[in-house]
C-alpha cells in the first residue's frame, strides 16, 4: 500500500537505467516477499497485545511487545512538570482516542490499511510505475512501519537491501496474521517518535500541546500526523508554518478518504497551530524532579523503568516565581559595571567556551516551603540545570552567615534573657584552646555600644550574637539547630554563632518554619504519592510527627524581632517589593569573605531562602550583603507569588504580654517619646518590665566569660 500523495519537492530523476533498475529491485523484492506469505501457515487467532510480552530481538519481529513507558512528575495542581525514563511514552488505548486520531495517521500514511494484509499490492505497484517514470518512492504500510518501529535491531530501515524488505514484508504478514487490525493501529500511534526523545501519540500530545492525546482537537492530530516523515522538518513548535502546510494536506486526505466532512476539515485549516511552551512542563524544576525521582528509587520504587506517576507539593506559581526573580537578579548584578568574574552571557556566547561543562558564573539557589507542613513548594538548584546539574539546593553545603543568629537568639530567650535586654555590641577578645584570640567585628567596622537585644538583631550585630551563644553554651545552641532540623554538623566553636559552620540549603530553610509554627519543627518533603499505571498508590513517604522544639512564647517573640530585621533592620530592601499587607520577618547572612549571602524570610504562608555565591567560593564583590543582593530575589519571588491573594495573620499564644516600649533604649514609653520611637514588644509573662521577676541581665550574673579590649 502506498503513502498518500504529499506535497514535496522532489528533484526528477532521469530515466536512466539506474532507475529502472532499483524500481524493478523494488518490485522484486515485493514479489518475493508475496510469495514468501503464500507459505506461511493459515492465520492464527489473534493475540493479546499485552500477552504477547518477549522482548525485541528474539528474532521474531512480527511481535507487538510492551514498549518501554516514561514516569510523569506532576505538580501539586495536576500540572506536568518532568518527565524521565528509558523513552519518554505512555501508551495510550485506541479506543481512548477520538476517531479523527488514527484517522489522521491512516489518511497520510496507509489508506488502504484496512483492505490489505500487511503488505499493499496495489501501492507496490503504483510505486513501480512512479519509480519508471522518476519518482522513487516507498510503499511501506503501517504493519511494515511498525515493525520497523519495534525491532529496529532486526529490521533496520536505514538498510535500503532486499533482504530487510523481505524480512519485513514477511513480519507484517504474520502480524497482520496474529493481531487485529485495532492492536497493529494501537501499537503503531504508541510507537511513533515525535522528535525531541518523546515517543507515542500521549507523548506528543502532552508536550506539544498540553494535554493528553484523548483531548486532541482535528486540526492538532493532523498537525501530529504530519510529523513521521520528518519530525525536525515539520516540528510544530520550531516550524509551525511547515507544519502548518502539511498539517493542512493531511486534512485534505482525510476529506478525500471520507474520514472528515470538508466543512469541520476548513475550520480544522483556520485554527493556528499554537504549541505550549517549556514542552508541555507547567514550569522548569529539573532540580526538584531530580530529588523526587531519587526519593522514590530510595524507597524501592523502579521510577526510572517508567509507567509511575509522581504527585509532588511543588506549587508552580511559586516556582515560576523564583526562577524568575533568581534570573533576573543574577543577570542584574552581572552588568553592573566593574564587574570581573565570568558571566552567564559570556558563557553561553562562547567566550568561555574553554570551561563549558564547568561553569564558572554566579549561582543561586531558592527554597520555599510550607511552613505548617514542610511540603517544598519551590526547589531551584541553580541557574541552568543544562550547563550544571548539580543541586546546590540540596547537595551544597555553604556557610549561613549572620542568617543562623536567629537561633542563637532562641537559646538566649529561651534561657531567660528578655528580648529589650540591654546588650554590649563592643569589642571582645575570646581565648581559643590553641591560644589563638578571636575578636569578632561587625561589617560596618563599628561598635553601637549597649543597645536592646532587638535592635541588636535587627542590625545583625556580630559581638552580641558571639557573646549569646558564649553564655548559654554552643552545646545548647547545636542542640537548639539539631531539634530545628539542621542536619549538618555544626562545630563547637565561637565563630559557628555568627554561621561559620556550613548547612545545607534545602534543611536551614525549612529550620525557620519553627519560628513560623510557633515552636513546632518539620521535615522538608516534595512528594506526595507515587501511583502505578493503574492508578495505585505504590509509595506514600512516611511523614515525621511534628515536634516541639522551641517554646511557642520564645518562637514568636523571636520571629517577630525578624520583622525589625525587614521594617527596620539589615533587609528592608524587602519591603520595596513586598506590600506593608504582608507580615514579613527574616534574618539576612553575609560571610566574612562576601562569598556567601543569603536571605531566609517567611510570612504566615510560607517560608523561603535565597543563597547566593560561587560553586568555588570567592568574594562575589567587595561589600556584598545579604540585605542588597540575597534580600530582593526574595522580595521578587514573593510578590510575584502573592499578587492580589490576601494574607494570613500572626497570633500571639497564650502566656505572653505586651508593653510599648521606646525602640532606642528599649524601656518602657513616657510621655516624651516620639511617636516613631514607640513599638510593642512582647514578653514571657512574668518577665516584662515592673514583673517582680524582671532581672534583664541574670543570664550574665555567672560572671564574664569574655575579655573586653
Amino acid at each position: 500500500m502506498p503513502r498518500l500523495a504529499r506535497p514535496r519537492a522532489t528533484r526528477a530523476v532521469p530515466r536512466t537505467s539506474r532507475a529502472l533498475t532499483h524500481a524493478l529491485t523494488h518490485a522484486l523484492t515485493h514479489a518475493l516477499a508475496l510469495a514468501a506469505s503464500v507459505a506461511i501457515s493459515a492465520a492464527t487467532p489473534h493475540a493479546s497485545i499485552h500477552a504477547q510480552a518477549p522482548a525485541s530481538g528474539t528474532g521474531e519481529p512480527w511481535r507487538i511487545i510492551p514498549l518501554p513507558q516514561s514516569t510523569v512528575v506532576y505538580a501539586r495542581d495536576g500540572s506536568m512538570i518532568g518527565e524521565f525514563g528509558r523513552q519518554v511514552r505512555t501508551s495510550v488505548a485506541l479506543r481512548t482516542l477520538p476517531r479523527w486520531v488514527p484517522a489522521a495517521f491512516i489518511a497520510v500514511e496507509d489508506k488502504r490499511f484496512y483492505q490489505h494484509n500487511g503488505v499493499d499490492v496495489i501501492g507496490i505497484a503504483g510505486a513501480l510505475k512512479d519509480a519508471i517514470g522518476g519518482d522513487v518512492r516507498g510503499a511501506s504500510t503501517i504493519t511494515q512501519l511498525l515493525v520497523g518501529n519495534m525491532h529496529p535491531d532486526v529490521i533496520d530501515r536505514r538498510d535500503r537491501g532486499p533482504g530487510r524488505k523481505l524480512r519485513e514484508q514477511q513480519a507484517a504478514l504474520e502480524m497482520e496474521r496474529r493481531y487485529s487490525k485495532e492492536q497493529i493501529l494501537e501499537a503503531f500511534l504508541n510507537t511513533i517518535a515525535f522528535g525531541h526523545g518523546w515517543h507515542g501519540i500521549d507523548a506528543a500530545a502532552r508536550h506539544y500541546f498540553g494535554k493528553p492525546a484523548a483531548q486532541l482537537t482535528l486540526a492538532e492530530a493532523a498537525s501530529l500526523a504530519s510529523m513521521p516523515k520528518s519530525p525536525v522538518q515539520y516540528d510544530p513548535a520550531r516550524f509551525p508554518a511547515r507544519n502548518r502546510e502539511r498539517r493542512n494536506t493531511v486534512l485534505d486526505l482525510m476529506v478525500e478518504q471520507g474520514f472528515v466532512p470538508r466543512a469541520q476539515a476548513e475550520a480544522a485549516k483556520r485554527e493556528p497551530v499554537r504549541t505550549v511552551p517549556n514542552g508541555g512542563m507547567t514550569v522548569t524544576a529539573p532540580w526538584f524532579v531530580d530529588v523526587v525521582r531519587l526519593q522514590a528509587e530510595r524507597a524501592g520504587v523502579p521510577v526510572r523503568e517508567g509507567g509511575y506517576r509522581i504527585h509532588t507539593t511543588l506549587d508552580p506559581a511559586l516556582q515560576a516565581a523564583a526562577v524568575q526573580a533568581l534570573r533576573d537578579q543574577l543577570d542584574a548584578l552581572e552588568q553592573r559595571p566593574g564587574w570581573r568574574h565570568p558571566t552567564y552571557a559570556k558563557y553561553h556566547a562562547g567566550a568561555d567556551s574553554a570551561k563549558r561543562g564547568k561553569p564558572a558564573y554566579l549561582q543561586g539557589a531558592v527554597v520555599a516551603v510550607d511552613p505548617g507542613t514542610g511540603e517544598v513548594r519551590a526547589l531551584v538548584g541553580g541557574r541552568d540545570y543544562a550547563d550544571s546539574p548539580f543541586d546546590r539546593a540540596v547537595n551544597g553545603n555553604r556557610q549561613p552567615g549572620s542568617s543562623f543568629k536567629p537561633i542563637v537568639y532562641a537559646a538566649a530567650l529561651s534561657a531567660g534573657l528578655a528580648p529589650n535586654a540591654p546588650v554590649g555590641d563592643t569589642a571582645i577578645a575570646i581565648q581559643l584552646p590553641e591560644g589563638r584570640t578571636y575578636s569578632p567585628d561587625n561589617s560596618d567596622n563599628q561598635f553601637l555600644g549597649i543597645i536592646p537585644l532587638r535592635q541588636a538583631l535587627a542590625r545583625s550585630r556580630n559581638p552580641v550574637a558571639v557573646q549569646l551563644a558564649q553564655q548559654v553554651g554552643m552545646d545548647s545552641v547545636i542542640a537548639l539547630a539539631r531539634r530545628f532540623g539542621i542536619r549538618a554538623p555544626i562545630a563547637p566553636y565561637p565563630s559557628s554563632a555568627l554561621g561559620a559552620s556550613a548547612v545545607q540549603p534545602l534543611d536551614f530553610v525549612t529550620s525557620y518554619a519553627t519560628f513560623a509554627n510557633l515552636g513546632v519543627a518539620v521535615e522538608p518533603r516534595l512528594v506526595a504519592r507515587v501511583e502505578d499505571r493503574a492508578g495505585k498508590t505504590v509509595w506514600t513517604p512516611p511523614q515525621a510527627a511534628p515536634t516541639l522544639a522551641l517554646d511557642p512564647r520564645v518562637a514568636f517573640i523571636v520571629r517577630d524581632m525578624l520583622r525589625d530585621v525587614v521594617d527596620h533592620g539589615t533587609a528592608t530592601s524587602v519591603r520595596r517589593y513586598v506590600p506593608a499587607r504582608i507580615p514579613v520577618a527574616g534574618k539576612t547572612g553575609t560571610t566574612n569573605d562576601n562569598a556567601d549571602v543569603w536571605f531566609v524570610g517567611m510570612t504566615p504562608d510560607l517560608v523561603a531562602g535565597v543563597w547566593i555565591g560561587f560553586d568555588t567560593p570567592k568574594t562575589i564583590t567587595p561589600g556584598a550583603a545579604g540585605g542588597t543582593l540575597a534580600a530582593p530575589i526574595w522580595g521578587q519571588m514573593v510578590s510575584r507569588w502573592y499578587g492580589n491573594r490576601p494574607s494570613g495573620t500572626w497570633t500571639p499564644p497564650a502566656g505572653l504580654v505586651s508593653v510599648e516600649l521606646d525602640r532606642q533604649t528599649g524601656l518602657p514609653v513616657d510621655s516624651t517619646t516620639s511617636p516613631e520611637r514607640r513599638y510593642l514588644e512582647w514578653f514571657v509573662e512574668g518577665t516584662q518590665p515592673g514583673a517582680a521577676a524582671f532581672t534583664p541581665w541574670s543570664l550574665f550574673r555567672a560572671g564574664p566569660v569574655l575579655t573586653p579590649r
